[in-house]
């Protein structure tokens, strides 16, 4: 239930891959996922209808976490109890982490990111690892594979919950013989009273590393101080700060990429230059590294690693994703949907493009981005651009007007700090304004970038077009 979901979808197809005859059923049915599934073999049954699940008669139910009470599949499952119903998470676990060796990637931010980089590390290794990536890599064939009995599979491992009767972390389920926790903040505001409750949750998958597995984690995050190290498996600490196992120095970073050197515990082991942006992804693509090092020969990690093959590296659509790349405008889609996402994403663009005049457009899109739980860190955030644009709050009648992200008072707070900023109550009036101001002459050049963990409405896609062009859209 839910199959088009990116998770779901991509299970379905290992699933398929694997031997095993899969439908599911869905609404809002469209490409890519739809597509991928059909020509898989995949049934796809649209809308919810009890009578039709009650004739397909399958031996389990596997229900997406995005499914509800209410929903009258469920409903006729629970009153009949006619069939065996799964979470996602568990169903994995017991098909298919079970005969691998998972290295799962945790943590607030970066989690798609350093999985697609853990993944395309190993497989160019030839470690005949599997792998579910929760977005779309550009530097694997697919985004989940299924892999080889015994060997490396690497997984998003998501702390939000795993189903409606199964409110615990999807990482729960996922048996980590290589744990990476890349940080940790406040976020699913929805899930989690607060930050101590969700450090309580990774507390618990933390205490399934077995003795012979390895944990990583980023050193330079304090709110993982009181949780790792631990005493019962090897511990590796990964950043900028003097005392970390695998330390970050010199980085650099321009319009074509970025450099850093490596070292492991003092000794010079490698420098990087790669280009991918940002000190966030170089922490990402350090922990891939022991990550993938350790899992090939944990006797001595980085001897059997070769990161030259970093060099043409692609990363993942949607995470700064070059729309547009002219010498006057400069246009990237990210997936950037928490403050400090933003703020990181913004400071590594001032760095690459310091001539620029840099535009935020902002989509608060999230459950937690939508209320007014992070609505002064957004605006601290944001006002690292010169200008910024601020989408309408996705679904806003969900929540009381004294719970909802106030974009106009957000942009009144812009302003006063000298910020060109405007909220917009429709995503064309947000197109409209953006291509006037675009079209108008400036002394700079200018570089916008798109922020949201949804669609945009696909304007970043028609402003890209008419902008290259210099033409309005009707």
């Amino acid at each position: 239930m839910g199959i088009c979901g990116t998770a779901m979808g991509n299970v379905a197809l290992m699933l398929r891959e694997s031997g095993h005859r899969v439908s599911g059923s869905d609404t809002g049915i469209y490409p890519p996922m739809s597509d991928l599934l059909i020509d898989a073999g995949v049934e796809i049954l649209d809308g919810w209808d009890a009578e039709r699940l009650a004739e397909l008669q399958p031996d389990r139910v596997v229900v997406g976490n995005a499914i509800s009470r209410g929903n009258p599949e469920i409903e006729w499952l629970l009153t009949t109890r006619a069939l065996p119903i799964v979470s996602l998470p568990a169903l994995l676990s017991e098909t298919l982490l079970s005969t691998r060796q998972p290295i799962v990637i945790t943590g607030t931010h970066g989690k798609t990111t350093t999985s697609a980089l853990t993944a395309y590390l190993l497989r160019e290794h030839r470690a005949d690892p599997g792998w579910l990536i929760g977005g779309v890599p550009r530097d694997l064939p697919t985004g989940a594979h299924v892999g080889a009995v015994g060997r490396p599979f690497v997984i998003e491992g998501d702390e939000y919950d795993s189903a409606f009767f199964d409110k615990r972390s999807k990482f729960i389920h996922y048996q980590p013989r290589i744990l990476a926790v890349n940080n940790l903040e406040f976020d699913h505001g929805d899930i989690f009273r607060d930050l101590q409750d969700i450090q309580r949750s990774f507390s618990h998958v933390i205490r399934l590393v077995p003795q012979n597995g390895f944990i990583l984690y980023n050193g330079d995050d304090e709110n993982l101080a009181p949780l790792l190290p631990v005493n019962w498996c090897s511990c590796f600490s990964v950043g900028v700060g003097e005392r970390c196992d695998l330390r970050i120095e010199g980085f650099t970073e321009s319009p074509t990429g970025a450099r850093f050197r490596l070292r492991w515990r003092g000794a010079l082991w490698e420098e990087i230059a790669w280009p991918m942006h940002g000190l966030y992804n170089a922490r990402n693509v350090a922990i891939a590294l022991l990550a993938a090092g350790l899992a090939i020969k944990p006797e001595d990690p980085f001897c059997a690693l070769s990161p030259g093959v970093l060099a043409n590296y692609q990363g993942v659509k949607r995470r700064q994703e070059n729309l547009c790349n002219e010498t006057e405008l400069v246009i990237l889609e990210d997936f950037g949907h928490h403050p400090t996402a933003v703020a990181q994403v913004l400071e590594s663009l001032r760095r690459r493009y310091p001539e620029h005049q840099l535009t935020a457009c902002f989509e608060p899109r999230s459950n937690t981005g939508a209320t007014n739980i992070f609505q002064d860190r957004f605006t601290d955030a944001l006002a690292l651009a010169d200008a910024v644009y601020l989408g309408p709050v996705f679904r806003g009648e969900r929540y009381a007007e004294d719970k909802r992200l106030n974009t106009s008072e957000m942009a009144s707070r812009l302003n006063e700090k000298g910020i060109c900023s405007a909220a917009f109550s429709d995503f064309d009036s947000l197109l409209a304004e953006l291509l006037e101001a675009t079209h108008s002459k400036t002394d700079k050049p200018r570089c916008v970038v798109f922020f949201s963990n949804g669609g945009f409405g696909g304007i970043q896609h028609t402003y890209a077009k008419s902008a290259k062009s210099n033409t309005s859209v009707t």
